[in-house]
């Protein structure tokens, strides 16, 4: 096993998700990505090919993230992915865990993104102004 540290983790985590849903580069993200990925999430499919192959199929997305935190092998990652063809922006932390340099196992939790009038707490869910979107919510006409 090749030494790490939480730094290149997250550098490695950070330019995989990059890689993977800004540029969708299938055959480049495979480096970060291990053959034996274990896919925890509701929404992919098991596996690395779930994952490549959920991502050949979804709409042209854009993922930021805000902050990035490791300890050993696993990273956390907050981020937001946007232009999902949804009414809202999902907000996301990716836990991931990395052996020799590669993404061998991830987890999620997702939630959509809500405007200032749907935040019971007053505060955007990421960065420091609220999305330019409607709520996900339907009103009570609908």
């Amino acid at each position: 096993m090749k030494p790490s540290s939480p730094s290149l983790n997250k550098a490695i985590v950070i330019e995989a998700f990059e890689t993977l849903f800004n540029l969708r580069d299938i055959e480049a993200a495979k480096r970060f990505w291990s053959p034996d990925y274990i896919q925890h999430s509701a929404l992919v499919p098991a596996g690395r090919e779930g994952l490549f192959g959920t991502i050949k199929n979804a709409p042209q997305m854009h993922y930021e993230h805000q902050l990035a935190v490791a300890e050993g092998d696993y990273v956390m990652i907050h981020g937001r992915f946007s232009h999902l063809g949804q009414a809202a922006n999902w907000i996301a932390v990716d836990i991931c865990r990395l052996e020799d340099g590669v993404l061998i196992e991830h987890w999620d939790v997702i939630q959509d993104e809500v405007g200032q009038t749907d935040s019971a707490g007053g505060h955007p869910m990421f960065g420091n102004v609220f999305p330019p979107t409607t709520s996900p919510k339907a009103s009570p006409t609908d």
